[in-house]
């Protein structure tokens, strides 16, 4: 198997931080227009039933589209406050600090509903599997829970590819990576007790 050298792996990283936000906000558009046909002036759903499952399909689908970055989104964000840090200071946009630390926060949410979903997952009897009640309602109400922390990347993971404009643009043809790296997550074939370390 080959593996990308650290920038070749930053630019893929970017380009599907980059399919996230327009996913994300076309998941929103979609509901926004479901949520306005099928409630009423106060806002309380026509059918609870069918539009619980149309938000569950929401949350789904959300989850799916930012799970090809959430790996890599640490070192996203660990280059993105590097390159912040050396930028000059006429470079910088005023809330992109504050919008990286709510991604922090955002990621460490999600990483914990992840280990929540990973543990509950293991006690789940051996027939407790997808399109089985046991296992899908638990894992729709991790989605749910995460909905918020999605949006909140929705919204300001657009700071990552800006901060990454503001250096190319700086210095054209050099991306500045943060010097450590952040240990990889394991892949998603990885034993379960691995993924949770």
């Amino acid at each position: 198997m080959t593996t990308l050298d650290p920038r070749a792996a930053h630019e893929l990283c970017l380009q599907q931080l980059a399919l996230y936000l327009s996913e994300a906000e076309r998941n929103l558009a979609t509901w926004d227009a479901y949520s306005d046909e099928h409630t009423d002036l106060d806002g309380w759903p026509h059918d609870d039933t069918a539009y619980g499952l149309r938000q569950s399909q929401r949350d789904a689908e959300t989850w799916r589209s930012f799970n090809r970055i959430r790996h890599g989104a640490k070192q996203l964000l660990a280059t993105a406050e590097f390159q912040l840090q050396n930028l000059p200071a006429r470079s910088i946009q005023p809330q992109w600090a504050w919008q990286i630390a709510t991604l922090h926060t955002a990621l460490d949410r999600l990483a914990t509903l992840q280990t929540q979903w990973l543990d509950l997952r293991e006690s789940l009897p051996p027939n407790a599997r997808p399109g089985v009640e046991e296992y899908d309602e638990p894992l729709a109400e991790r989605n749910a829970d995460a909905w918020h922390y999605l949006s909140e990347w929705a919204l300001h993971g657009q700071a990552v590819l800006d901060i990454h404009t503001a250096v190319k643009q700086r210095r054209p043809g050099l991306t500045s990576l943060a010097p450590t790296p952040v240990p990889a997550l394991p892949s998603p074939s990885a034993p379960p007790s691995a993924a949770r370390r």
